[in-house]
Formats: structure tokens, sequence, C-alpha cells
């Protein structure tokens, strides 16, 4: 026969207090002693007691859960946040529940109205395919309390911005420095905020030198880990290739490596390569890869906070907006552009001197 589960009796009796006291004690609310919390813990513990969560969620009208939506958590400049996320949540109590949007908007729909039949507590909300300002506010109304991650949201919302705009501005600064011209930009779709702000950072640093890029060496999808592979050998094929590149540091520079390769150039002999984001790929290439990064733990930590300061707040929050400053890497992937290959026309692995 299954022995029978101890009850908030047992564990009562155990500890020789009154049920409510130990109902207490237990859930650290109302008035209680330390003295009956170490009793009642030890009690339950003895007895193996564990509460019953969907019983004390239906009490509390909380369920100890907050959503966070990403459009992919597969992709390594996530997996730094979401793991730094977890752990400010965990330590407030909270567990997290995960969900992929790829960048589908019916899908983001189909898991906010998903969440909100889970009735958690609040969501972190990422960038999706097309970006409504208001939808965070009207979430918020409707649902349950929201923080924005790198995507837009209004006013009167909270949420935090990585500065891709500047971050971009300072990468092709230092490519136009060792006097690259022909800059490829791979990048996510300008609906996001993240590829809307690189793709103006872009411009606006070969403004300051009196610039206007090639709009052909812009490259910007909706689906960013498919397209790099082929776009990189589309740009390599102009007839001024691009002699360097920018694009992020996940599946793009890997499509953007392999292109280089299948072409039979060299980095940084025949091109330049920065990732935007540093990833494992980007550190264990041989040559290592300069990259333009942030700091994905301080990420993830604020974000956390944000949305803990609008769970059953004693006042109406203030509005937040966070920007996290972004910082460029020196590593070996990039050389100043050889001699007579400003404007792209170079012979693939071939080596002019300098």
């Amino acid at each position: 026969m299954k022995p029978r589960r101890p009850t908030i009796r047992d564990v009562a009796k155990a500890a020789g207090v009154s049920v409510g006291t130990a109902s207490r004690a237990l859930n650290r609310s109302g008035l209680v002693s330390e003295a009956a919390i170490t009793k009642v813990t030890a009690a339950a513990a003895r007895l193996g007691f564990e509460p019953d969560a969907i019983a004390q969620s239906m009490r509390r009208r909380a369920t100890g859960v907050i959503g966070v939506m990403v459009s992919d958590f597969s992709n390594p400049l996530y997996a730094s946040t979401i793991t730094a996320t977890e752990a400010r949540l965990q330590r407030a109590g909270y567990a997290l529940l995960l969900a992929n949007t790829h960048n589908d908007k019916r899908r983001e729909k189909q898991l906010l109205d998903l969440f909100r039949r889970r009735r958690i507590d609040g969501l972190v909300l990422g960038p999706c395919e097309s970006e409504d300002p208001d939808l965070v506010e009207r979430v918020r109304g409707d649902y349950f309390p929201v923080a924005a991650m790198d995507r837009d949201f209004g006013a009167r919302d909270s949420g935090l911005h990585v500065d891709h705009f500047n971050g971009a501005v300072q990468a092709t600064r230092y490519l136009l420095n060792l006097g690259h011209t022909r800059i490829a930009l791979l990048t996510s779709t300008p609906a996001l905020r993240p590829g809307r702000e690189r793709i103006e950072g872009f411009k606006s640093a070969h403004a300051e030198r009196g610039l206007k890029p090639d709009p052909a060496l812009i490259r910007a999808e909706r689906s960013s880990m498919e397209f790099a592979f082929s776009e990189a050998l589309a740009l390599l094929s102009l007839a001024e290739p691009p002699t360097a590149f920018i694009c992020l540091g996940t599946r793009i520079l890997a499509g953007v490596l392999q292109g280089l390769r299948h072409s039979g150039r060299s980095v940084p002999e025949d091109a330049s390569v920065i990732s935007v984001g540093d990833t494992d790929l980007s550190r264990l290439f041989s040559p290592s890869i300069t990259a333009l990064t942030w700091d994905f733990q301080a990420v993830g930590e604020a974000i956390a906070e944000l949305i803990l300061k609008r769970i059953a707040p004693a006042e109406a929050p203030e509005p937040e907006r966070i920007v996290v400053t972004t910082q460029l890497i020196l590593r070996e992937s990039c050389a100043p552009v050889r001699r007579g290959v400003a404007n792209g026309q170079v012979q693939p692995g071939s080596r002019a001197t300098s």
C-alpha cells in the first residue's frame, strides 16, 4: 500500500503549534516567530512534507513562475543572458518558463495566450518579427507585468536595450581606420530593433567620413540563422567584393567564415572580420575573431530585476529604461586593407606586400 503523504496538520502536530502557525511559518507570511519557523521547518523536513504548489498558487493568486520569450534560445547570444536571468529569479523564489517565438508574430501571440492561461506572474518579452511598441502596454494591461528586452516599448513601460547603434559605429570606425571602404554588414532584419540600430550605426560611421555604404553590402534577413553562407558567397562574387565583414557571432559568423574559406580567402589577409557578440566560435576560431560585445550576465540580471520590481509592487513602479553599452575586443581577425585592394579588387589567396 502506498504510504500516506504527510499533511500540514501532521507538521503542526509534530512541531507543537496550530495549523495556522504552521502554514504561516512555511509560507513566511503573517505574524510568526522565528522560533516557530525553526520548529515547523524542522518538523516538515523530518516528515518529508512538501507543500502543494497548486493550492499555494490558488491561495496567493500567484504561481511563482515568470515567463521569458525570445526568438531562439539556442542562439548563443541569449544563452548567458537567460542563465543569469534564471539564477536571479531563482534567488527570489521564482521559476522560469522559457519559450521560443522563432521570430513569428503569430507564434508570439499564441505563447502570450498560453502564458495568460498558465497565470504566470510576469513576462520578459524579447524581440520578434514585427514590433509594435504598444504591445508591451497591452500585455501589461490585459495579462501580467512585462519587461521588454531589446525590443521596442512605449514611454509608460520598462525595458532594457543594448546600445547596438553605438556598437555598430565603433566597429565600423575601426575598419574604416584600417582603410576598408568595402565593408559588408550581415545582421537581422531592420524590423527588429537590434538589426535596425546596427544598420543606422553602420551608415552613421560612414557618414562621418563623407562616405555612403554600398546598399548591396548590407544584408539583413528575417531568418538570420539560415542565409549567411549564401549571402557571403554572393557578396564575395561581386565585381568589387567586400574586404571586411561585420556579422552576428552566431551561425551568421559561421556562414561568413565558411564562405571565405569556400572562395579561397583567408582571414585577415584577404578579409577582416568582426563578430557582433563574443561567442565560443569567435574566441576559439583560428585566427581568433575581433568581437563587438556586451555583458550578457549583466543584461540577464538587470532584466530580472526589472520584472521583479513589477510583480506585486508596494506602489506602481516608475517606467525604467536601461541601456547596456558595448565594447570592442581586438583580436587577430582584422588587418589594414592591402595596397591596391581598397576597392575590393583582390585575387583570393594573393599576398601583396604593403
